[in-house]
């Protein structure tokens, strides 16, 4: 690998970490055209529907791309889809050489649109800085190869490991850093996903609001024009339709019962009761997965979140903690039952950072 290939691979990723807020449910890709060492195209993907990376980049390159190299984050798809093949456009447009991250997981492309540049006579290499570029999509991977989105569960806890009062009240735990924070986190998922019991305690939304995101103003612009799918588990529709969560805009509530209210005014009602009684959580990340979903966002109380862990949907934790004391009769962190250190479930934490007055701890499951 040259340093030539990895810096301008390294440029590709940042120009694709544009895209962060508002590609769902397309990848995030950057591309970067060079000609004689100096960098003629830049694009990246801002939105479904648009333009890839790659046509943005050959369109500032003009003429410029024949015979250049183009760098691009993740393999250039060969199929049309809302957009044509950007195979063939670098074919087009006469590029000598296609350096790719990684190959596409899409079962559309995998390895067609590498193929389709090689077969034209295009010299191509694939792999570099692939771990970097992983990073950027690991929704969209993670459901082109398993057919599921990427479950991340957001947790707010005390330094004792308490996420709330015995009474329930737990605003505000954190300090605002960390609600930035996790509104970024927000606006950043397909789906926000919370329970009954926090709906109902704190009277949330769960919707992204731009002025509280902290980012710049192109970026806050971008997350504003796309509101996340809200999804409601409410077992026995305890939440009555006049909520301000209802009231924040159309939202999917999974419960065990079917009432055609929900459908008269703007919301989906999806029944899908488990052999428990309970909702099929299972069940209904693999239909999220069926319709389109990357990644999804759990901001639930410590039984739901704790539902998802039992399970083992969980595929990341973004835990937030608090410099305070809750004390010993305040909530627990999950409801996770165990008797034994052998039924402990071990974590590997990625990050821990300062977040304000917070610190926010990234783990995954091992194994």
């Amino acid at each position: 690998m040259s340093m030539l290939d990895e810096a301008c691979m390294a440029r590709a990723i940042e120009l694709a970490r544009k895209g962060w807020y508002s590609t769902h449910p397309n990848p995030r890709v950057g591309c970067v055209i060079v000609r004689d060492g100096e960098v003629v195209g830049e694009g990246w993907h801002v939105r479904a529907g648009e333009p890839h990376a790659e046509v943005h980049a050959l369109r500032q390159a003009g003429e410029r791309a024949r015979g250049a190299t183009a760098y691009v984050t993740l393999e250039p798809c060969s199929h049309f889809g809302r957009t044509p093949p950007c195979a063939d456009a670098l074919v087009n447009a006469g590029v000598a050489r296609v350096v790719a991250a990684m190959q596409d997981p899409n079962p559309q492309v995998a390895g067609q649109g590498l193929k389709r540049l090689a077969d034209a006579g295009i010299e191509v290499r694939s792999g570099v800085l692939e771990s970097e570029a992983r990073a950027l999509n690991v929704g969209f991977l993670k459901r082109m190869e398993t057919g599921l989105p990427f479950v991340r569960v957001k947790l707010a806890m005390s330094l004792d490991g308490r996420t709330a009062m015995a009474s329930g009240e737990s605003q505000w735990i954190t300090g605002p850093a960390a609600r930035r924070a996790v509104q970024r986190l927000r606006a950043q998922s397909s789906v926000v996903l919370s329970g009954a019991d926090t709906v109902l305690m704190d009277d949330a939304r769960l919707t992204v609001r731009p002025d509280e995101l902290g980012l710049d103003a192109e970026q806050a612009e971008l997350a504003s024009r796309r509101q996340p799918l809200r999804v409601l588990i409410d077992g026995r529709l305890r939440v009555p339709l006049g909520a301000a969560f209802f009231q924040a805009g159309p939202a999917l509530v999974v419960s065990t019962l079917e009432d055609p209210n929900y459908a008269v005014v703007g919301h989906e009602l999806l029944t899908l009761a488990g052999a428990d009684g309970q909702v099929d959580l299972a069940a209904l990340v693999a239909e999220l997965g069926r319709r389109g979903v990357n990644e999804v966002l759990v901001e639930a109380g410590p039984r739901l979140a704790g539902a998802f862990a039992r399970l083992g949907l969980v595929d990341e934790y973004c835990i937030f903690m608090a410099p305070k004391l809750l004390g010993s009769s305040a909530r627990p962190l999950l409801e996770l039952p165990l008797e034994r250190m052998a039924e402990s479930r071990e974590l590997r934490i990625s990050d821990i950072r300062a977040v304000g007055d917070d610190w926010l701890v990234t783990a995954k499951p091992r194994g």
